[in-house]
């Protein structure tokens, strides 16, 4: 049965890391995608990274078929997935796992064309667009320690300024398990 783990929130260390590549394919790395699965989905979540469940690795998952209008989507893992080339704009309102209750938006490429490597270790190349490609771009950032937020201009940020200090102080409601953030507030 898979476990459910908690969230690592904002203000952790590990969000603002680059994460290290996958070399190799065992039995710890096939139960993480199994539990990262089993957790965004009982999170609500429709992508998720590994730094997120405090693990250091370039491997970030999507499923975007909750919602209705993508309900025919296939769930994507990728492992040490790095976009190759870039499209469009287009502005789209944005949350994360993480940052519980914030949301904002966010300026992204529109079409994105993506090299992965599956469970399997096979080389994967493929175009993405729309949400799919916002989806995989946001958890993308993640392996490269870039959050959401980063990409707002400075008054933006200000404005969720205390969301961000109380969430680093543990003040923060979700439905699903989180790892907080727990020393003083040394942040933005």
């Amino acid at each position: 049965m898979p476990e459910r783990l908690p969230i690592t929130t904002y203000g952790m260390e590990i969000l603002k890391k680059k994460s290290l590549p996958v070399k190799k394919i065992d039995n710890t790395i096939i139960t993480l995608v199994e539990n990262m699965f089993f957790t965004m989905r009982n999170g609500d979540g429709i992508g998720l990274a590994a730094p997120q469940v405090n693990q250091n690795l370039e491997i970030a998952i999507v499923d975007i078929s909750c919602i209705e209008k993508h309900k025919d989507s296939k769930p994507l893992l990728m492992i040490n997935p790095k976009i190759e080339d870039i499209h469009g704009e287009i502005v789209m309102s944005e949350g994360c796992l993480s940052i519980p209750e914030v949301r904002a938006d966010v300026l992204r490429p529109e079409q994105i064309f993506l090299k992965y490597y599956d469970l399997s270790m096979n080389e994967i190349k493929q175009e993405y667009n729309d949400l799919m490609a916002r989806v995989i771009q946001h958890e993308i950032d993640h392996l490269n320690g870039i959050l959401f937020i980063d990409h707002l201009e400075k008054d933006e940020r200000k404005k969720i300024k205390k969301q961000l200090s109380d969430i680093r102080k543990g003040k923060v409601n979700a439905d699903y398990p989180l790892h907080i953030y727990s020393d003083d507030f040394h942040g933005y």
